[in-house]
């Protein structure tokens, strides 16, 4: 006999549990059929249980007894066999509450009505109840049947798809899922916090609303790999959010299957880079700089061997002097470092653009040619220079110093730079000129990475100007950059 959760066995039951006649009527053939009946009922896998009309238990199967956890005495316990009993909600049930009770008082089946009964160990075992009055053949109410269905497993699964479900949704990911038309059923609250639309807006649309048009081959080319019931790991694409922005996610791909294995559609995984870029980005970057500070290094260090040694008299001489422009070039790139001043570990403090450009020079005085005009000419007014924007205009200076060492007028012996400048409307104004050094046919071919820097430090964090005039005699260069942000 097949049981169906629906408890249409009970109904079946009862056409067959009646009353049994005094035993001088019942005949050989009844009995054998009743027997019969009764081990049908002992072989059902759901636990089937009789009252009679006081309520008390005449009958249960094994399947009854392993539901309960005990075997209660036939003809003294009442409605139900079961230790104890609970409401679906947890609260404590009375026996005569139970649904075999209400329907036995009131006369009407019960279908599906939830409970849950503890065993004598503790354990709780829910279950859906189809209790059904017996009636004799005059219809005077006589019992009921009761069918119980165990429904721990599926308590289970809700509980599990319950917990999967917060999951999903308080996931930062966006996770979203579609059908084999790649129509978008369920949507996330992550995925509204990175594409913007609701999921209102967005459930019942198929997935390239959201997709730029230029990269909609790219969803044909999943769709045919899901349909293949193909996983898609980790993949960096494009999509666009509800404010027309695009934003890169590292997207997975997962086919999703009905009970039965059968492919109905696929769930989507994506996650925000845009950080993650910016850190790449910026690691690269930081890589660049430090190489080329060391390449610059070697060749600034090059340099001021050759410049020591144009004075020095004596190797002692060259020794002091190399030590006394390393020391000052430690100090100056100091400057460069950012939070730092000089390399003491101090945060940067206010000083004057004479005083940086100074520092930044030091490692390049001739103390020979002071008395002439040395290998840098310094005119301007007193121009404060703000903690916050220290760093970046020592890294200008320097950058500019380095390439003159390495390309311009202090690559030669009797180069020289004039630096000046003045303030006018609110405006720095510089000019960098150089003079003595090799003569010049037009900037190289391609932009080195310290002039990248300057150029975008000058332009972009000081939100100013800057150009180039190479002329034959020597380079000039000029910048001007507003002093507010000198100064704060």
């Amino acid at each position: 006999m097949s049981i169906s959760t629906d408890g249409s066995v009970s109904g079946r039951l009862a056409r067959r549990l009646r009353p049994v006649p005094a035993a001088g009527r019942i005949d050989t053939a009844s009995r054998d059929s009743e027997l019969l009946f009764r081990e049908l009922l002992e072989a059902l896998p759901a636990a089937v249980y009789t009252i009679d009309a006081e309520g008390r238990i005449i009958f249960f199967n094994e399947a009854a007894a392993d539901l309960w956890g005990c075997r209660p005495p036939l003809g003294k316990k009442k409605w139900c066999g079961s230790w104890r009993l609970y409401w679906p909600d947890g609260r404590p049930m009375r026996h005569d509450e139970c649904p075999m009770a209400v329907a036995l008082k009131e006369g009407r089946p019960i279908r599906g009505a939830e409970a849950a009964a503890e065993r004598p160990d503790g354990t709780r075992v829910p279950f859906l109840a189809y209790p059904t009055p017996l009636r004799d053949r005059s219809g005077a109410l006589t019992g009921a049947v009761n069918t119980l269905i165990d429904i721990t497993e599926r308590k289970r699964s809700e509980e599990f798809e319950k917990r999967l479900a917060s999951i999903v949704e308080s996931s930062e990911d966006a996770i979203l899922s579609a059908d084999l038309d790649d129509i978008i059923g369920t949507w996330n609250s992550g995925a509204e916090r990175l594409f913007g639309y609701t999921a209102e807006e967005v459930i019942g649309k198929p997935v390239t609303f959201y997709i730029p048009v230029d990269r909609h081959g790219e969803e044909s080319d999943i769709l045919s790999r899901i349909r293949r019931g193909e996983r898609i790991d980790s993949y960096e694409i494009v999509r666009r959010r509800k404010d027309g922005s695009l934003v890169e996610v590292s997207v997975t791909v997962s086919p999703l299957k009905d009970p039965d294995g059968k492919l109905i559609g696929a769930a989507r995984i994506a996650r925000d880079i845009t950080e993650r870029r910016r850190a790449q980005e910026q690691q690269n970057l930081l890589v660049r700089e430090m190489s080329h500070r060391v390449k610059n290094l070697f060749a600034v260090t090059s340099g001021l061997v050759t410049l020591s040694a144009r004075s020095a008299r004596t190797p002692a001489d060259m020794a002091e002097a190399v030590r006394e422009r390393l020391g000052a070039l430690a100090r100056a790139h100091g400057l460069t470092r950012p939070g730092l001043i000089n390399g003491n570990g101090q945060p940067c403090q206010d000083t004057t653009l004479h005083a940086l450009v100074q520092t930044i020079f030091a490692p390049y005085v001739d103390p020979e040619r002071i008395k002439g005009h040395g290998f840098f000419i310094i005119t301007g007014p007193s121009l404060p220079i703000g903690g916050n924007a220290v760093t970046s205009v020592a890294l200008i200076m320097h950058e500019l110093a380095t390439n003159a060492v390495k390309y311009g007028a202090l690559s030669s012996p009797g180069g020289y730079i004039h630096i000046d400048w003045s303030v006018k409307k609110d405006e720095l104004l510089l000019t960098w000129k150089e003079h003595g050094g090799p003569s010049l046919d037009g900037p190289a071919e391609h932009e080195g990475f310290g002039s990248s820097l300057v150029r975008r430090l000058v332009t972009g964090q000081f939100g100013g100007q800057l150009s180039y005039d190479w002329k034959p005699k020597g380079l000039i260069i000029r910048l001007s950059m507003p002093v507010e942000r000198l100064t704060t």
